[in-house]
This record gives structure tokens, sequence and C-alpha cells, in this order.
């Protein structure tokens, strides 16, 4: 018999991937991605090769869309660093215009031992590839989940 979570929770399962940073080989992202019904749930951090050490916590951002104006998603910070603060910012709110739901990230991701150090090209080209990856993971469940109501039926 299947029981429901307590307080409507969700029960699905989170989704957990990795990738290198780009121009940054020895630097991992580590995702971790929720899609509940009503919202997105997103964590990000990085690892190297050369470092065992616990990332420090980075900021945690909820972002929504925002019916008055499209083109720019409400956003409000609920925990900061300063360093992460930013590409958290704008990460949650290209989410959230992009999928049409609310949005919390939390983001600790270092660029320090990308290839020239962290430069803006560098955190850049990996806010893309961060984007690249959750869009086609949301895509990848969507085609699922189309898939198996097809079978159903």
């Amino acid at each position: 018999m299947a029981t429901s979570p307590p307080n409507g929770a969700s029960s699905i399962n989170p989704i957990e991937v990795s990738f290198p940073l780009p121009k940054a080989g020895q630097t991992d992202v580590h995702l971790q991605f929720t899609n509940n019904a009503t919202n997105l749930l997103l964590f990000l951090t990085t690892t190297t090769t050369e470092s065992s050490a616990a990332a420090p916590l980075g900021s945690f951002v909820y972002a929504m869309p925002n019916k008055a104006s499209p083109s720019d998603p409400l956003s409000t910070p609920l925990y900061t660093h300063s360093a992460t603060l930013d590409f958290t910012t704008r990460l949650a709110k290209v989410l959230a215009k992009k999928t049409g739901k609310p949005v919390y990230v939390g983001n600790s991701i270092s660029f320090a031992s990308a290839g020239m150090g962290g430069t803006v090209e560098e955190e850049v080209e990996g806010f893309r590839r961060c984007i690249e990856v959750i869009v086609g993971l949301l895509n990848r469940e969507k085609e699922v989940t189309h898939q198996s109501a097809l079978e159903t039926s």
C-alpha cells in the first residue's frame, strides 16, 4: 500500500549529476535537482581534484515568474554569501523565466580553481553550462513523463 508524504511534501526523488566546468577539467560542478509539481529546487557546488575541503555554504535565492513583466522575474535572497550571490540570483531568475515556475537555488560554486582563476569569461561559460544541463534534465524528464503517459493509455 502506497502512502503519501506528510504535509504535502513531494515524493519526487532528486536528480544528481556532475559535470566539469568549461576550461577547468579539474573542477566539477555537482548539481542536485528536484522538480516538484509547483516549484524547482536546485543545489550546486564544485569540487576539485586538488582539494578535499568542503565548500563553504553559498547563497540561497528564491525567484518566481513575474506576471506583470514576464521578461523580468522577481527574486529575493534567502541567505547571502557575497561571492556567490550574483551568480545564484541570475541562475534563479533565468530558470524561473524559462520554466514559468518558482525556483529555489542554493549555490556554492567556486571559480577560483578554473583555468584562469575565475575570470568573468569563465563564470559566464560555467553559467551557460549549468543552464544547458538543467534545461536538458527538464526536457528529459518531460520526455519520460510523456512516454510513460502514452504507454499507460
